[in-house]
């Protein structure tokens, strides 16, 4: 009998090439929303920053450009902040979505795993069986050889 060979080897093959490819676009899918994360992180301390100048300076006399262009750097900080906020939410969203694909990935994977361990025990068994019945026939042959 001859060894044992999983006829769907290419197909699981490709799955575990699947799941690996999904495992990469978690991997960068994390590492983009963790960017997002320090970005934010730091426009909301630039926003803060420019808050307490405001309110530090606001004591001060000032001319009114100065105010405007000091009120239009808060605004756009502020706008930056939001816009953060969005991408945070839209990186959160690609994370679920590729943690979801990797775990469809996973386990059409162990399916092919588990169906190729199944098959590989009934190749043991069979063959088994086969060595068992030639070693029965041996010995029969024995067995017969020796009796007058």
């Amino acid at each position: 009998m001859t060894a044992f060979q999983f006829r769907l080897e290419r197909v699981r093959a490709l799955r575990e090439r699947g799941e690996d490819l999904a495992k990469e676009e978690l991997a960068g899918a994390l590492s983009r929303r963790t960017d997002c994360e320090e970005r934010l992180r730091r426009t909301a301390q630039t926003l803060d920053a420019a808050r307490e100048q405001q309110r530090s300076l606001a004591a001060a006399p000032t001319s009114a450009i100065d105010l405007i262009a000091r009120q239009q750097y808060l605004e756009r900080v502020e706008r930056d902040r939001v816009a953060g906020q969005q991408d945070l939410v839209r990186h959160e969203a690609e994370v679920e979505q590729r943690r979801a694909a990797l775990v469809v990935a996973a386990r059409d994977r162990q399916a092919l795993e588990r169906l190729k361990e199944r098959q590989r025990i009934d190749h043991v068994r069979e063959l088994a069986r086969v060595e068992g019945a030639a070693m029965d026939e041996i010995a029969l042959t024995l067995h017969r050889r020796r009796a007058p």
